[in-house]
């Protein structure tokens, strides 16, 4: 499955669509919006083999663990 879907989660929309990056690479990418954060995001190769419930879960972790790092103190990341 690589066609766009959209679902709602926690109060957030997710808008989600299989596209290829910048590049010119032909590999396709799961990229999703949230509604409330202007960026984009896309963390998972996509394949024929991916379900819907696939997906959606491993999105929702992905951007529930980004939340939970944007909120950490700048402490908790080590110095270079």
């Amino acid at each position: 499955m690589t066609e766009a879907f959209g679902f709602t989660e926690g109060g957030r929309t997710y808008t989600c669509t299989a596209e290829a990056r910048a590049g010119g690479r032909s590999e396709r990418w799961w990229w999703f919006q949230v509604s409330g954060d202007r960026h984009r995001y896309a963390p998972f190769h996509a394949d024929s083999t991916d379900s819907p419930l696939d997906v959606r879960q491993r999105i929702v972790t992905y951007y529930d663990e980004l939340l939970e790092r944007r909120g950490l103190p700048p402490s908790a990341f080590p110095r270079r």
